[in-house]
């Protein structure tokens, strides 16, 4: 159970952190107008001192450049408001090639041109397929009239992520600056990619700090705090269900092991009555429940790594997207957090029982000889 429970709260934490990534990569660089707009309004120069490669902050592995726009799909029987996301040549693609379940991820480094991909979500809500067209309207900056523009779906994703997939739409950021009538060295913000999630307040503080006093940042911690506070819960239900199994495990134990010693009242007073001392016969006891510990966690690491192993590969228990942003259970199989959670069960458990083994010092030879 223990191990279940961590590697599952983690599995789920990481999953759900990648994908929120996937989308807005770890730390956000916009104007202080589209700090936390999903849409880019006014434009920030592409020149700058840390793109395409951030020298001066140590752990960042990407940068990439966007622009967004909202817009509205409309076909025959349906429509649907979207935000059109525009990226570049430097598109990290491998974060979301993952979730492609149709298809294939446009081509952004050639010319212009109309593909897209889109989520199997509004595919389904808008009747689309894989190689249909459709027509997309997007307000004019003047909000007097519109701009029309047609895309073909070259690839379907579907990450589960419902905010995601019922919003996004991806394609050439190239549309966004011709129908905003921007420069080609104009762009809506910075999507910056780090090594190390657990550094991210960190690496966020140190990327505000060598940006210019116009740009702000913002990791997705800040712009999605509803999504990590409610993932920092996980971390309280792993820490409860431990305590739960190691009082579970130690109370066994000790009555396990009272019941050893019960049964064994007449050897112990033999063995003290030919000159073994108190020590020295708590450690045969310990010994013993030493091994019952070893082959319950023998059996435990082997149903438990088993059970996970079934879910990794063959996704046996499914999730509801829409309360977990998963499709399916993840799981994350550590060796060295399952080496630690047996070491420290172990020392535990031994601790724990130092305490009735210290019965035996109680027990006098002349009484326990006797003893029926």
């Amino acid at each position: 159970m223990m191990i279940i429970s961590i590697a599952t709260g983690i599995g789920l934490q990481q999953k759900i952190r990648q994908k929120v990534a996937a989308f807005n990569g770890h730390i956000i660089i916009s104007g202080y107008n589209d700090n936390n707009s999903d849409v880019s309004t006014v434009p920030i120069s592409i020149k700058q001192d840390f793109y395409p490669n951030f020298k001066n902050v140590s752990g960042i592995s990407h940068v990439q450049a966007v622009a967004s726009k909202a817009g509205m799909i409309r076909t025959e029987n349906a429509f649907e408001g979207i935000i059109f996301k525009g990226v570049g040549k430097d598109y990290q693609s491998d974060n979301i090639k993952e979730y492609i379940v149709q298809g294939r991820l446009p081509n952004f480094k050639s010319t212009l041109n109309e593909e897209v991909i889109i989520s199997q979500y509004l595919c389904n809500r808008l009747g689309l397929k894989l190689g249909d067209k459709f027509v997309t309207y997007f307000m004019k900056e003047d909000s007097e009239g519109y701009n029309l523009r047609n895309f073909k779906i070259v690839g379907i994703y579907n990450s589960g992520f419902q905010e995601f997939d019922a919003n996004y739409v991806i394609g050439d950021i190239r549309h966004i600056q011709r129908i905003n009538k921007w420069k080609s060295d104009q762009i809506g913000s910075f999507e910056v990619f780090i090594d190390d999630f657990s550094q991210i307040q960190t690496k966020g503080q140190q990327v505000y700090e060598e940006t210019s006093s116009t740009l702000d940042t913002q990791t997705i911690v800040e712009r999605y705090y509803y999504i990590f506070e409610w993932l920092k819960l996980f971390d309280f239900n792993i820490i409860v269900i431990l305590i739960v199994m190691i009082a579970v495990s130690t109370i066994n134990m000790v009555v396990a092991l009272l019941v050893l010693i019960l049964e064994r009242t007449q050897m112990i007073g033999i063995l003290k009555s030919v000159g073994a001392n108190n020590w020295s016969i708590r450690k045969i006891f310990l010994y013993n429940a030493a091994y019952l510990i070893a082959r319950g966690l023998l059996w435990g690491n082997a149903i438990g790594i088993g059970m996970l192993l079934i879910q990794k590969y063959f996704g046996v228990i499914k999730l509801n997207p829409e309360s977990y942003y998963v499709n399916v259970a993840p799981v994350d199989i550590n060796l060295f957090y399952i080496l630690l959670l047996n070491i420290g069960t172990v020392v535990i458990c031994l601790l724990v029982l130092l305490i009735p083994s210290f019965i035996i010092t109680k027990i006098t030879p002349s009484k326990s000889i006797r003893f029926e």
